[in-house]
Parts: C-alpha cells; sequence; structure tokens
C-alpha cells in the first residue's frame, strides 16, 4: 500500500518535471533563436499568440470595410477624426482615421486586398527583438512587408494631431524618405489589456541579400554596437560608430538623397521633434543589377508611375508598387542627369535631350506633356523594385533609406535632460538636443558620409 502510494506520488511529480523539462527545452529553443536571429515565428507556444491572433482578426474586419467601400475622393476634417470600433468574441478593435491610412496606401499603388493578405495571412507573425531602448513590441508580417509596433497614448496621440500635416507632405514631396505609417488602431482585451499599435511599412523589405543595418542618429555617445560574429546569421542593427570610415555613394543620385533629407528633417523640426533615426542598410548589387537598361518608351511608363504613384495601371503578376514595371532587355544601356533621372544615352546626348524635350512638348506623346516637374517635388525615377520609394541604387551597392522614430517631443522633461548630458558628457554628441540642431546635425552627417 505504501509502496503504490509512493508510486503514485512520484507519478505527478514526474510529470510536471517532464513538463518543465519540456518547457526549458522549448524556451530554451527560442532564447537560441533570439540570440541566432533577432527573429522568430510566434507560434503556439509564444507568449504573444494569443494577442496576435486577435490583432490578425480584427484587422482582416477592419480592412474588410476600406475593400468593400469606395475610397472618399476627398479627406474631410472629419475622416482625420474618426475612430470606429468593431466588437469581437474577446476583443474590441478600433480603428483610427481608417480611411485617411487607406488613401496613403492607395497612393502607394498598394490595394486593400493585397494589405489585408499581408496582415492577416495564416502564418504566423514573427516578433522582431531590437537591440533599441525602446520598450516597444515590435511584430513583423510573416512576408516582412509590414511591421507592426505598440505605442503608448500620448506617441498616438501626437501622430492623430500631426496626421494632417503628414499626409500633406507626402502629397508635397512624395518620394519623402518619411517611413510610412498605414494604419493605427487600439486593441481592447477586457479585464486584461489595452495596447495601441500603428502598421508601417519595412523599410528594409525586401531583406534578402542586406548584409548591414545601421540605425544613425548623427552623434557619438552610446552610438556603438557590438557587431555579430563574423559568418553568423545574427541580425545586429548597428549604429553611427559602426559606420565610421564608409561612405554611402550614389554618385549623381546623391544630390537627390541630401535634398530629401532636409525636406523630411525640416519638417520634423517644425513639429519641434528630435530623436528620430535614419535607417540604412546596403547590400551589393548583382552584375545584371548595375547594367540595367530602359528603352525611351519604358523611361516614359516608370517615369509617369513615378510621378503619379498608385494612379497608373498595374501589370498583371507585378506587385501593384509606384515605379514597377517590366524592363525592356534590348534597350540601350541608360545614364543619369544630377537629379538621377536616368536617360538612354540615345535620347539624352546632350544631358537632358529627348528626354527633356518630352517634358516640355508633349512628345513622343502628349500624355509626357502631363508630368509635373520633378525637381519642384524632389522626385526621382523610382527603381523597378517591391519598395521603391526607400531603395536607392549606387554603383556598386542597393541602399535602403528611411527615417523613423518620429514622436519624440523637445519637452520640458527632454530640456532637463539635454541639460544633464551636457555636464556628464561635455563636449561629445549626444542625442537629447534641440530639434534645430538635431536637424542640422543629421543632415550634416547626411552630406559628410556620401558621396
Amino acid at each position: 500500500m505504501e509502496m503504490s502510494a509512493a508510486a503514485g506520488g512520484r507519478g505527478p511529480s514526474r510529470r510536471r518535471q517532464d513538463s518543465g523539462t519540456a518547457k526549458r527545452r522549448r524556451w530554451g529553443g527560442l532564447r537560441q533563436q533570439w540570440k541566432l536571429l533577432g527573429l522568430f515565428e510566434i507560434d503556439q507556444q509564444h507568449e504573444f499568440y494569443g494577442l496576435t491572433c486577435m490583432m490578425k482578426e480584427g484587422l482582416r474586419a477592419a480592412i474588410q470595410t476600406t475593400v468593400d467601400s469606395t475610397p472618399p475622393t476627398d479627406l474631410s476634417d472629419k475622416d482625420f477624426r474618426l475612430k470606429t470600433s468593431q466588437t469581437h468574441k474577446d476583443f474590441t478593435l478600433d480603428t483610427y482615421a481608417g480611411a485617411v491610412f487607406s488613401s496613403l496606401r492607395g497612393s502607394l499603388g498598394m490595394t486593400e486586398r493585397e494589405y489585408q493578405q499581408s496582415l492577416c495571412s495564416e502564418s504566423c507573425y514573427l516578433q522582431f527583438i531590437s537591440n533599441s531602448k525602446s520598450k516597444a513590441d515590435f511584430f513583423l508580417t510573416n512576408d516582412k512587408r509590414f511591421f507592426l509596433k505598440t505605442q503608448n497614448k500620448r506617441e498616438i496621440k501626437f501622430l492623430l494631431a500631426n496626421l494632417k500635416i503628414y499626409m500633406d507632405h507626402l502629397k508635397k514631396y512624395p518620394h519623402s524618405l518619411l517611413v510610412k505609417f498605414l494604419g493605427v488602431h487600439k486593441i481592447k482585451i477586457p479585464r486584461r489589456l489595452k495596447k495601441y499599435f500603428i502598421v508601417m511599412q519595412s523599410v528594409f523589405y525586401p531583406d534578402d541579400r542586406i548584409n548591414a543595418r545601421y540605425d544613425i542618429k548623427g552623434c557619438e555617445v552610446s552610438r556603438w554596437t557590438e557587431p555579430a560574429p563574423e559568418g553568423s546569421h545574427i541580425i545586429v542593427v548597428l549604429k553611427d560608430l559602426n559606420f565610421e570610415g564608409q561612405f554611402i555613394t550614389l554618385e549623381r543620385q546623391r544630390a537627390w538623397l541630401l535634398r530629401q533629407v532636409e525636406i523630411d528633417t525640416h519638417l520634423l523640426r517644425r513639429l519641434n521633434v528630435l530623436d528620430y533615426s535614419l535607417l540604412l542598410a546596403h547590400q551589393p548589387l548583382h552584375h545584371d543589377e548595375r547594367f540595367q537598361s530602359l528603352s525611351f518608351a519604358t523611361l516614359i511608363m516608370r517615369t509617369k508611375k513615378s510621378v503619379n504613384p498608385g494612379s497608373s495601371p498595374v501589370h498583371a503578376g507585378l506587385a501593384a508598387v509606384p515605379g514597377a514595371v517590366p524592363e525592356d532587355d534590348s534597350a540601350p544601356p541608360s545614364s543619369e542627369t544630377d537629379s538621377g533621372l536616368k536617360v538612354p544615352h540615345s535620347a539624352n546626348s546632350s544631358g537632358s535631350g529627348a528626354f527633356q524635350t518630352s517634358l516640355d512638348t508633349g512628345g513622343p506623346g502628349s500624355d509626357a506633356a502631363e508630368l509635373p516637374d520633378f525637381r519642384a517635388q524632389n522626385r526621382r525615377l523610382l527603381p523597378n523594385l517591391k519598395n521603391p520609394l526607400h531603395v536607392i541604387d549606387g554603383p556598386e551597392q542597393r541602399y535602403f533609406i528611411g527615417i523613423i522614430d518620429i514622436f519624440t517631443v523637445y519637452s520640458f522633461k527632454k530640456r532637463l535632460e539635454h541639460l544633464w548630458k551636457r555636464l556628464r558628457h561635455p563636449g561629445r554628441s549626444f542625442s537629447t538636443v534641440s530639434p534645430q540642431t538635431y536637424c542640422a546635425r543629421l543632415c550634416q552627417w547626411v552630406q559628410d558620409h556620401t558621396k
């Protein structure tokens, strides 16, 4: 009888031990994935699995309302203030300024169905383990095209309060490097949690061949990250000091980049914002990518799509993004004007040639006469890629560039932090400075590190 009791006592204990061992092994595997990759699938064993399933369900229903409706041609003040709520079995999802963000997605050449499929596919989200100091949670769609990031209420209020200014900026400068916000939501689970989150287009998409990533703030204090061991697959976002001695080599597109960074950072200065980052990544160009060629007719087509993103017909089988058109392998090699416009040699013997004539006179077709001035809005001919607004090709490297984290206002608390850092780091540059200084310093960094 005692033996039986003892055996029975050991049974549950052994099962608990086995369960604990399996759990440790499972989480040990996840920790190893963190260590090796920096991101991993949020599967059924993950603490965020339930939350991300609710996010998907809520987003599917929210986006379906814009799939089923005709987007407004003109946005009203009410559209910017509108909040809609949809109640589900275990949670409620609020959507802010839905029509405004739908309009922005359309201007980027993105269909609502395409957006819905990426955010709400059956594949698990990925969690990105960042080495930044942010307390936010980062989720990535399985195709790595969109980021979902949790934000606090103050940051969401700031974004919504300045949404019209942001939208006007993107309309005036459609090739802006500012991160593209595609949705703002709040998920409420009764008696458990309330989380705000935003959906953003990933700057580093597609990331298949990216071999280095940087977060640049233009200063030196705390701006070094230990690189990943050589040959490993660890995703480490490096910082300013890691980039020293290197250059973004763009040649004729350099002037475009300097001007666009200036335009975008001056907007942030006007909004009294600091501590934003210039995200930068690069990968080597393949041989065929270095010598891409365009026929004159294809050039005009791509130029129209660059000028009017989202308004041109999309070719079958290609992503619905501005600038995505088929390549013409039989075309002559191309050169670039100072503004980064690629022009066939046969049509550009004097640096502007027949292409500029077509803009001025409407030849060879009347459509060309409708093209607005590229320089007035600092536009460039977008590459034939899935993420053209954040991709710039140099002679040897492809660069992914965008400006992110634009929520930090120069508040009284930040002013005190500035004074404290001046005492702690005399003579050194640090992140917390006035928006005017921050803007000028980042522009100077780009100027000093490009050629």
